[in-house]
């Protein structure tokens, strides 16, 4: 099957399997159940949980509480979503062509919503702790995702991002490097190593698919910044052009684009070769990172 196709039925499937997780809409706190489900359900490849399962598979995982933590990444990443795009942040009106949850609900319960969807995805997988006590996996797999989703992660990723556009402080490659492997590459990195923690995996295995999540992430942040000179509304949903006009620094003012691009291929190629390793089912998964990689969208 084409992956295009392969992807948007995954995703639809995942879709399915995470929506279950998600509270229900009633309560004097309706509005932000329904900010949190707008804010999940407003487009997007699910590439977190897609990647988390494709690695789970890989490693012929059979631990139900796959589906816990696939829903409860999505929902960290969609909560980072809705606060990058607030006005204190990058002020964005649209994203995947559609108004952010800013735009829609105001700021105040947009901060609530992705505060409430950060809250909910460690009940998530708390809920799944407390079903299987004693699971050694689920417990590694919790700690995983803490962390890449925290100072040593992700938001500490987006604190040196902020630090240096709201203070015009000087960006050189090792903070912009910092920056993208903290800030794109920790979900990127925990996704695939909770997929093969959860399955059982060797510590030496789970270790590799963080690097090879590592490599993806940097590649995929670098092609994003290649769509925003290369890129067009209609494909991404989103202004182009937004990092030259706000004199932000890129790989691409670094490195130029064709060295990006070159770049780009050099990180996937050996992200994939890292996949080749294992002797495991992983076809999809391959034809996956070489897709995020040569996306133009």
């Amino acid at each position: 099957m084409e992956i295009r196709q392969e992807i948007k039925r995954r995703a639809a499937d995942i879709e399915a399997r995470i929506a279950p997780f998600l509270p229900q809409e009633k309560g004097f706190q309706q509005t932000v159940l329904d900010a949190m489900e707008y804010s999940v359900f407003a487009g997007g490849k699910r590439l977190r949980p897609m990647l988390m399962e494709a690695s789970y598979q890989m490693f012929d995982g059979t631990n139900p509480a796959i589906d816990d933590f696939m829903a409860a990444i999505e929902m960290i990443h969609t909560y980072s979503l809705i606060h990058d795009d607030l006005p204190a942040m990058d002020n964005d009106e649209y994203r995947r062509g559609k108004k952010t949850t800013h735009a829609v609900y105001g700021e105040a319960m947009a901060i609530l919503a992705g505060d409430a969807l950060l809250n909910y995805a460690f009940e998530t997988v708390a809920a799944a702790l407390t079903r299987n006590e004693g699971d050694w996996r689920i417990v590694r797999a919790f700690s995983v995702l803490a962390q890449k989703a925290g100072i040593y992660g992700m938001i500490g990723g987006q604190v040196v991002d902020v630090e240096s556009e709201k203070t015009g402080q000087t960006i050189d490659r090792n903070r912009l490097d910092f920056i993208y492997r903290l800030k794109t590459g920790a979900l990127i990195e925990a996704s695939l190593m909770i997929g093969a923690i959860l399955a059982g995996a060797d510590e030496v295995s789970v270790a590799r698919m963080q690097e090879a999540g590592a490599k993806l992430g940097l590649a995929f942040q670098i092609q994003d910044d290649i769509l925003d000179v290369t890129g067009s509304f209609e494909k991404l949903g989103k202004p182009i052009g937004s990092d030259a006009e706000n004199e932000k620094a890129t790989y691409v003012t670094f490195e130029g684009l064709e060295q990006a691009k070159k770049d780009v291929e050099r990180l996937s190629g050996e992200a994939i070769k890292i996949l080749d390793e294992f002797e495991g089912e992983h076809t999809f998964l391959h034809d996956l990172f070489f897709y995020l990689i040569n996306r133009d969208h």
